[in-house]
C-alpha cells in the first residue's frame, strides 16, 4: 500500500464552525488568499508560500492561511515543518477534523502508523461523519495488518494463511491505487467522499461558540427547495404506513427549507417539546444557540438526499438521509438521522443523530 501526498481531499457534521475556522478577513486579505490558492493549485509552491507568509504576518492566527501553508510544505516535502503546522492547528482548533487528518497522512508517509491512527481517531471523534478519515483509518489498519503478516512470514515462511491474507491486502491497494488522502482547499481535485474547505466570505464575521453535531446555519437568498429523493424505501407497504412515510418526508423537506430560508420560528417549530438536545443542554439554551447560528452566514442551502424510512410504530418513524450543507464559508456532506414522533396531526423531530 502506497501512501502518496496527493492534493485531493469529506466533514460534517460533527463540530465544524466556519466562522471560527476562517476568522474575520477583509477584502484585501481574501483576495491575497485567493491568489495564494491559485498559485498553489498551479504548482507554484514557492510563490504561494511567499503570499501565505505575508498574510500570516498580519494575521498569525488565521487558520485557513496556516492550513494552506501546511499543504504547501507537504508538497515541498518539508514534512517536519508541515507536521508542526497541522499539530499547532489541532491545538488551536481542536474541533476541526481536517488538520488531524492531514497530520495522519504525514505520519503514515513516515511509517508512524500508531501516530496516524491516533490522529484519525481524534479526527473522527470531532466529526463522526467524516468519510475520508474513516477510509484513511481503514487504510492504516490494513497497512499495520500487512506489516504483521510480513512478520509472521519471516518467522514461518510456510504460513499459507498469512501469505493469502498478505496477498489480498496487496491486491486491494494495487487495484485501488490510492493511499491515505489529505484534506485540501477549495479548487483542488476532490476524490469521492472528500470534504472541501471553502474560502470565506469577504465580510468579517465574529467567532461564535461551537455546537457539535449540527453544522452552522444561515439565511438563504432565494434558495431553491431541496430536490426530492428518487426513491424512498419504507419498511412496510401498508397504506397507513405509506401515508405516514409521505407525511414524514414532507416534514423533513419542510424543515430543511425553513433552515435554508432562515425562518427561525418555522425551523424551531419542527422540533418536539421533548427534543433531546445534542449536548444535554436546556431547550432554551439550545434554541438561543440555534437562533444565533441561523442568522450568521449570508446564504445557505440545506439539501436532503436519498432518504430512507424506518417505521417503529404508528407514531414513531426514523428518517436517515445524506444532508448537503452549503454556505459561503463551508460545504459539507454527511449522514443524519431524524427520529420523528407524531404529536396530534403533525410530525416533529425528537432526536437528531449525526453520522447514522
Amino acid at each position: 500500500m502506497t501512501f502518496m501526498p496527493s492534493r485531493p481531499l469529506s466533514v460534517q457534521i460533527a463540530a465544524l464552525l466556519a466562522a471560527l475556522f476562517f476568522g474575520s478577513v477583509c477584502n484585501a486579505q481574501n483576495d491575497e488568499f485567493q491568489e495564494a490558492q491559485k498559485l498553489f493549485r498551479g504548482g507554484q509552491y514557492a510563490q504561494a508560500l511567499e503570499r501565505v507568509d505575508v498574510l500570516l504576518k498580519s494575521s498569525p492566527k488565521d487558520a485557513r492561511s496556516r492550513f494552506l501553508k501546511g499543504l504547501i510544505l507537504t508538497e515541498q516535502n518539508k514534512t517536519a515543518e508541515a507536521i508542526r503546522i497541522f499539530s499547532a492547528l489541532t491545538e488551536d482548533y481542536p474541533e476541526l477534523p481536517e488538520p488531524y487528518n492531514n497530520l495522519a497522512v504525514l505520519y503514515a508517509q513516515q511509517g508512524q502508523y500508531d501516530k496516524a491512527r491516533n490522529a484519525l481517531d481524534l479526527s473522527i471523534r470531532t466529526h463522526p461523519s467524516y468519510a475520508t478519515a474513516h477510509e484513511n483509518l481503514g487504510d492504516i489498519y490494513a497497512k499495520m495488518a500487512s506489516q504483521a503478516y510480513d512478520k509472521a512470514l519471516q518467522l514461518d515462511k510456510g504460513n499459507a494463511g498469512a501469505q493469502t491474507k498478505l496477498g489480498l491486502i496487496k491486491e486491494l491497494f494495487s487495484s485501488s491505487g490510492k493511499g491515505v488522502k489529505p484534506s485540501a482547499t477549495k479548487g483542488e481535485p476532490v476524490e469521492k467522499g472528500a470534504t472541501v474547505l471553502t474560502a470565506p466570505v469577504a465580510k468579517p464575521a465574529p467567532a461564535a461558540a461551537v455546537t457539535p453535531q449540527t453544522p452552522p446555519s444561515a439565511p438563504a437568498a432565494a434558495a431553491s427547495p431541496p430536490a426530492p429523493a428518487k426513491a424512498v424505501e419504507p419498511v412496510t407497504t401498508k397504506p397507513a404506513a405509506d401515508q405516514s412515510s409521505a407525511e414524514v418526508l414532507k416534514t423533513v423537506y419542510g424543515w430543511a427549507q425553513a433552515w435554508s430560508n432562515n425562518d427561525v420560528s418555522s425551523y424551531l417549530a419542527y422540533y418536539a417539546k421533548d427534543f433531546r438536545t445534542p449536548q444535554g443542554e436546556s431547550r432554551s439554551e439550545w434554541e438561543a444557540s440555534r437562533k444565533v447560528r441561523i442568522a450568521k452566514p449570508k446564504k445557505i442551502e440545506v439539501g436532503v438526499e436519498q432518504p430512507k424510512i424506518s417505521v417503529t410504530d404508528a407514531k414513531r418513524i426514523s428518517v436517515t438521509f445524506r444532508q448537503n450543507y452549503n454556505s459561503p464559508n463551508l460545504k459539507v456532506t454527511g449522514m443524519k438521522t431524524l427520529v420523528m414522533v407524531k404529536n396530534g396531526d403533525r410530525w416533529q423531530i425528537q432526536q437528531e443523530l449525526v453520522g447514522s
